[in-house]
């Protein structure tokens, strides 16, 4: 079995734990309120800050022998560069205070998760990184197209509103086939226990983070 595909398989269940949290569900039937949808993206906003930062410390961590991934990174970084604005766009047309969000602080397990993974690349192994990329891209093909439509037909909300929501699902279609052919090309048991043990934690707080969401609106 190649890497990608054990990735998917080794972390059933902390995946299920994130696709079970009730908000979930309520965002694709469209059950969700407009104050849930402003948290959503709140969050969303605290982790997507650190995208760039985090695949800018990964890059220059990673050994010589992983000089490939490097390039990848480096393309990556273009492409990631400014979606937290989009999201700040995204709570302003929605009729939210986007300042009041640049300035708050995270719900606990979004910092948790964007903590841990600046600690899996600092002082375990770089590559871990990507065990975040698998969750965040993974999730946003699963779910992101499909709840942005029901949501904007639900809250009534202009198409400026989605930005992020509909666009990470494509954009992340074509992403998550590039980190597909990337974890196959890894052939180092260490960095591939990496990935896989981050990916599992980071569902879990991901899952959290949903979680949170339920419950403080």
């Amino acid at each position: 079995m190649k890497f990608f595909d054990q990735i998917q398989t080794q972390s059933t269940t902390e995946r299920e734990y994130l696709l079970a949290a009730p908000i979930i569900a309520q965002a694709i039937s469209g059950q969700v309120s407009l104050e849930h949808y402003v948290a959503f993206l709140t969050q969303a906003y605290h982790h997507v800050k650190h995208t760039v930062p985090l695949l800018m410390a990964c890059g220059a961590r990673l050994p010589d022998r992983l000089e490939w991934l490097r390039a990848a990174v480096a393309e990556y970084i273009d492409e990631e560069y400014g979606h937290d604005e989009w999201i700040l766009n995204d709570i302003a047309a929605c009729g939210a205070d986007a300042n009041a969000v640049r300035r708050s602080l995270p719900a606990l397990p979004t910092e948790l998760m964007v903590s841990y993974v600046y600690d899996r690349i600092a002082r375990h192994n770089p590559v871990s990184f990507f065990g975040m990329v698998n969750v965040l891209e993974g999730t946003s093909i699963a779910l992101a197209t499909r709840a942005a439509g029901t949501l904007q037909s639900s809250l009534k909300l202009p198409n400026k509103a989605f930005s992020y929501l509909a666009s990470h699902g494509s954009l992340d279609l074509a992403h998550i086939k590039t980190y597909e052919n990337l974890m196959n090309q890894l052939d180092q048991e260490d960095d591939k226990t990496a990935v896989l043990h981050t990916a599992r934690v980071v569902y879990r707080l991901y899952g959290d983070m949903f979680r949170t969401l339920s419950v403080s609106h």
